[in-house]
């Protein structure tokens, strides 16, 4: 074969022009263009690098698969006296495996045999090395129980008495044969006329009788000038029958009394219940009850007790007391985190108050441009609203408070998470209830006011009366001397909106309100609600930090991780800076409107930390309905029935 392009031999094996040179290239072969000649020995580089690439080998095949496949019909009835013909097809596939040679068969085979041998000899070797250790361990066992018995022996030896103490020396004394010898006819006498013989005990228990069925007694040469006293000397070893008695073993229990008394170290929360005490210093719960009683405390098993009554009464039962403070997993997880950060300034979160229907959402429906009482039943705001305005003065954020004096703690919960607070006055209707309680909520949370005197173009409007009616309640004007502005504006016409703006910047100018953004998120929860296709919702203020999609989150008694952010407009966003409000989705519950929300790190250490603030809260409600039980029962006790009239 000559040398050829890499062209002309893409086109003689039927492949692309790139891919042949890039196998080529792979192929550990110089880099080339189309044009560039390939050689002979250059073609069985390549040729073996493709097979080696798709795992073939110039090795000779070990096996080989055949396919055959054939064809036949086959005629079915179809019913109705019809046939059909049915083609059926039948593959078959073989494969032929080449075997080895016979002298590698034989060389394994031998060396298999080999192995096996190997394997029986280690075998039968640890068979012998357990069998000797059997052995001695058998010799072993023999050993102790031999040593064992001669110990008991010994033991009983000793104390057995002394036969001849026992003897009277009367009877035993050195004598002649002749003595002896009529001793033992006279013994042999005795012998046949087999008398009852009454054997004391030598434990000095019982009074053994001996009957004529009783087994003879064994003899025992004492000394050569000695009498051999068969009955004595039975004595003295104890019949068997009465040895064979099993001793009757007296059961007792496992657990015995403890002889010192048990001093437990006794776990104590902020509150614990009377019951709970009790089982904890494994006492019954009337003790812990007339151990109060004593120190003047009435108080029921289901009944809750403070930390420092129950530390006096643990220690006056004679148990330590170990104080545990219950939201030691909360406070944990809080100072874990770290708010500390670059300081930038932010934006003023604005709440505006004010009496019902003297314009406080109109006048926001003109900063923003869109008409949202005409959406509200009745045209009262019925729930806490957040609004993030880019004015073009700044960037401020609303909260519309509802005004009407059913939502009264709604707006206690709005003040408390703002910086200013807007009070609207009609200039025709002047100071109401509601206006002086969102005075009184405004100094108690410590806000700086400002009066914005609404309505101004109607007819009958008086601003200087309004005035008049704020001085007495101590919100004096800045032109009077006081430190509260004052601006007249009208929600109809928007004359003083711009001026009312000025005063709000400049509140927060004077303020300095700086967050950091760089910092784990946390803020207030400004409203909730369970929406039908989308679950739990809630509208948050973030007040220091950056929210983020994917951030786990802790509101109150729920969690969650926050699957959706979305702006006051309705339209996605994927991250809020501080003073923005947004709804969050992904929450397992809906908090109460004022919870507090932090972004942790853990889920598990929410979901603990959630769990404990539900236990507290249900705790905490079933004290407060017992205690209340237990007040109107006192209330009544005594009294005549009480007479209710249901009323419609």
């Amino acid at each position: 074969m000559s040398e050829v392009t890499v062209k002309q031999l893409a086109i003689d094996i039927g492949a692309p022009v790139e891919r042949l040179l890039k196998q080529i290239t792979d192929a550990g072969l110089d880099s080339r263009d189309e044009n560039a000649t390939v050689s002979d020995t250059e073609k069985q580089t390549l040729l073996a690098f493709l097979k080696k690439m798709h795992g073939e080998s110039d090795a000779e095949p070990q096996k080989i698969t055949l396919k055959r496949k054939t064809t036949s019909t086959l005629k079915m009835s179809a019913g109705q006296g019809k046939s059909k013909t049915v083609n059926v097809e039948v593959r078959k596939k073989r494969t032929y495996i080449k075997r080895p040679d016979v002298a590698l068969e034989l060389e394994q085979q031998k060396k298999d045999e080999a192995e096996r041998a190997a394997k029986l000899a280690e075998e039968a070797a640890a068979r012998k090395a357990e069998q000797e250790r059997e052995a001695e361990e058998q010799a072993r066992l023999a050993k102790e129980a031999e040593e064992k018995r001669l110990a008991e022996e010994q033991k009983s030896s000793k104390a057995k008495p002394d036969v001849e103490a026992i003897i009277d020396p009367a009877i035993v004394a050195p004598i002649d044969l002749e003595a002896a010898e009529k001793n033992k006819k006279s013994q042999k006498k005795k012998e046949k006329e087999k008398p009852e013989i009454l054997l004391d005990d030598l434990d000095g228990k019982k009074k053994h009788n001996k009957s004529a069925g009783h087994r003879g007694p064994r003899k025992r040469e004492l000394d050569f000038k000695t009498v051999i006293i068969d009955d004595l000397v039975d004595d003295v070893d104890m019949p068997r029958k009465l040895k064979s008695k099993k001793k009757k073993v007296k059961k007792t229990h496992a657990f015995e009394m403890p002889s010192t008394p048990v001093v437990r170290e006794v776990s104590i929360g902020e509150t614990i219940i009377v019951s709970e005490l009790a089982d904890k210093m494994s006492l019954k719960s009337s003790a812990v009850i007339k151990c109060l009683m004593g120190m003047g405390v009435m108080a029921t098993v289901n009944q809750a007790i403070d930390q420092e009554t129950a530390a006096l009464v643990t220690e006056e039962l004679g148990h330590k007391v170990r104080l545990v403070q219950e939201d030691a997993i909360e406070t944990e997880m809080l100072e874990s985190i770290d708010y500390e950060g670059e300081q930038t300034p932010r934006a003023p979160v604005v709440s505006v108050m004010g009496h019902v229907d003297h314009g406080k959402t109109s006048l926001l429906d003109y900063i923003r441009k869109a008409k949202v009482a005409a959406g509200e039943s009745g045209g009262i705001t019925q729930h806490i609203g957040a609004y993030h305005v880019e004015t073009g003065h700044g960037m401020i954020t609303f909260l519309d408070t509802p005004g009407h004096a059913a939502f009264t703690a709604m707006r206690a919960r709005g003040a408390r998470s703002t910086d200013i607070v807007i009070l609207v006055v009609a200039a025709d209707d002047g100071m109401m209830p509601q206006t002086e309680e969102a005075i009184q909520h405004a100094r108690s949370a410590g806000m700086p006011i400002v009066v914005a005197i609404n309505k101004i173009d109607k007819e009958d409007a008086d601003p200087d009366r309004v005035k008049n009616e704020l001085a007495t309640k101590n919100v004096i004007p800045e032109d009077w001397g006081g430190d509260t502005q004052f601006v007249n504006v009208s929600a109809h016409t928007g004359e003083g909106i711009d001026s009312l703006l000025d005063a709000i910047l400049l509140q927060a100018e004077i303020l300095e309100l700086t967050a950091a953004k760089n910092v784990p998120a946390k803020g207030v929860v400004v409203e909730s609600s369970l929406d039908k296709g989308r679950g739990a919702v809630a509208t948050v203020l973030v007040q220091n930090g950056t929210l983020r999609n994917g951030d786990i989150v802790i509101a109150g008694q729920c969690y969650g991780r926050v699957r959706a952010m979305l702006d006051e407009n309705g339209h996605t966003i994927k991250d809020a800076g501080p003073s923005i409000p947004v709804e969050i989705l992904g929450l397992n519950g809906t908090p109460e409107a004022g919870d507090e929300f932090v972004v942790v790190e853990n889920e598990r250490k929410a979901r603990e930390v959630a769990e404990f603030r539900e236990a507290k809260s249900r705790k905490d409600r079933l004290q407060r309905q017992q205690a209340s039980k237990l007040e109107n029962m006192f209330e009544n006790m005594g009294q005549g029935e009480v007479r209710t009239l249901n009323i419609v």
